[in-house]
């Protein structure tokens, strides 16, 4: 099937290198993460100092994340083509720039911010549109579970950092603080990352420089269905599912989907080959992932309305509640990968889902407003314990399947799936509570939940928990079906450059 190619003796081979390039690629994706969460919590004060409305300032979260979604696949795929190494420090330099421009005392208005925050979404989608590719590309074959599982205690830990870093830098010196932090950390995982890469070889690109084609078509019809699609879904249940907007918007994405897919079969050097979904491992692993995260983030998103404005918990201690949920993955994240390269993806993915879905049940079954906190906590690290296990193997036996000059594009794609997955299950979630609370007569809307309507907003949550909870049980028969090939029988690929 592939052929193996020797291995050049370069300063790479060394015993530790591999977790030398980790550390350098992983400050880069830690940095993006933590950007994230810390400005999540800064957007009551950046509306505040704007004098505008959260909903109107939440689109400082909502044009990066766009981004983001859409150009990570364009950016991946143009990392297999004229080298990763180059696309990610690119990326990573737009990332600090922005941050520089966000939060510089020259350029204070709001369309400026929105500007600079759309240019992190581009650096971030550089960034990591290539990071996990390289990473895989460092290590063994036999490794690329505790590679992956290595930076899915990155991510983890810096989702846990991110919220708490940005409330102390906010309080402290405002929240321009926060773009400022990203400047020297961002400056010196640059410099780094050229000092410890530079002359490796990380893997071969696809082409020549005189052979260069970038599927420019391909690029742009990705781009166009997954901004309609994540503005449906992410606008949906406010429009009203059966508006005209609504309506329109959807023949627009089928439409703008259809032709990228005829696009990329026939297109000679496609941005993402469409054929690799014939492939089990594929077709069904990005199936399972895309429903693993489905069923989880709307848990994440709808417990803060629980908590905060039935419980009446504080936001400080909202985020203390989610601590030990994003350890849980911190931890189980590379002890999972680990095993899984020994004993294969099956069992661990499945074992994953399964504690997902049994979390999903519980909360389906039994919460309410005397629901013990303590089993609040057990319940999102039970969910958080399920992503742990899931995730590695999962991303792991899709990765198994493709060959080296694709790892960009894959990566990027297992990426997408779960930005993707996290919008529609909070979509889902919304319209699912909504809808039951308007059944039991109160007003239909998240702005509306307080202890007066709660018996309403949890009999929907309830059921948005378990129609979520099915959802999982379909994702684990599907890990079951995509089977278990040992990671030792899986072909050598050629070898990439960074």
């Amino acid at each position: 099937m592939h052929n193996p190619d020797p291995i050049t003796l370069t300063k790479e081979s060394a015993p530790n290198f591999k977790w030398w390039a980790f550390g350098a690629i992983a400050v880069g994706t830690f940095i993006s993460v933590v950007g994230h969460g810390s400005v999540l919590v800064a957007l009551p004060s950046i509306a505040e100092h704007f004098n505008t409305d959260l909903p109107t300032v939440q689109w400082v979260i909502i044009v990066e994340t766009l981004a983001i979604a859409v150009l990570l696949l364009p950016m991946g795929r143009l990392g297999d083509q004229i080298g990763r190494r180059k696309v990610y420090l690119v990326g990573f330099s737009i990332f600090i720039l922005s941050a520089a421009v966000a939060g510089s005392p020259w350029w204070s208005n709001f369309p400026t911010l929105l500007i600079a925050k759309l240019g992190q979404g581009i650096g971030s989608a550089m960034l990591q549109g290539n990071a996990v590719a390289m990473i895989l590309s460092a290590f063994t074959e036999k490794e690329r579970g505790k590679a992956l599982g290595s930076n899915l205690s990155v991510v983890g830990l810096g989702s846990i950092i991110g919220p708490a870093l940005g409330g102390v830098l906010v309080s402290l010196w405002g929240w321009k603080s926060i773009f400022w932090i990203n400047i020297p950390a961002g400056i010196l995982a640059i410099i780094a990352t050229i000092i410890i890469l530079k002359g490796t070889n990380l893997g071969i690109t696809v082409q020549s420089q005189e052979k260069f084609s970038f599927d420019w078509v391909g690029a742009l019809l990705s781009g166009l269905s997954l901004f309609l699609f994540l503005i449906l879904v992410g606008n949906g249940h406010q429009l009203g599912w059966y508006s005209s907007s609504v309506i329109f918007g959807s023949i627009l994405f089928l439409g703008s989907l259809s032709l990228f897919i005829w696009w990329e079969l026939k297109s000679d050097d496609p941005m993402l080959d469409i054929r690799l979904f014939k492939t089990k491992l594929v077709g069904l692993g990005i199936t399972a992932g895309w429903i693993s995260f489905l069923g989880t983030s709307a848990t994440r998103f709808m417990m803060p309305f629980y908590l905060q404005s039935i419980l009446d918990w504080t936001p400080r201690d909202m985020g203390l509640l989610m601590i030990p949920p994003a350890l849980c993955m911190v931890v189980l994240g590379p002890i999972s990968g680990r095993l899984s390269d020994k004993f294969g993806w099956r069992k661990f993915t499945i074992a994953g889902l399964g504690l997902s879905t049994c979390s999903a049940f519980i909360l389906a079954t039994w919460l309410s407003t005397d629901f013990p906190v303590l089993w609040i906590v057990v319940m999102l690290m039970m969910q958080s314990a399920g992503t742990g296990l899931f995730h590695s193997p999962n991303t792991s036996s899709i990765i198994s399947a493709v060959d080296r000059t694709r790892y960009g594009v894959i990566a990027a794609l297992t990426n997408l799936m779960r930005n993707s997955a996290n919008i529609v299950s909070i979509a889902v979630a919304t319209t699912i509570v909504v809808i039951v609370m308007g059944i039991q007569g109160v007003e239909p809307s998240l702005q509306a939940v307080s202890p007066d309507v709660s018996d309403a907003f949890i009999s929907g949550l309830r059921w948005a928990f378990g129609f979520l909870g099915f959802l999982m049980l379909l994702g684990m028969a599907i890990s079951y079906i995509k089977g278990d090939r040992a990671p030792e029988d899986t072909p050598q690929k050629q070898r990439i450059t960074a």
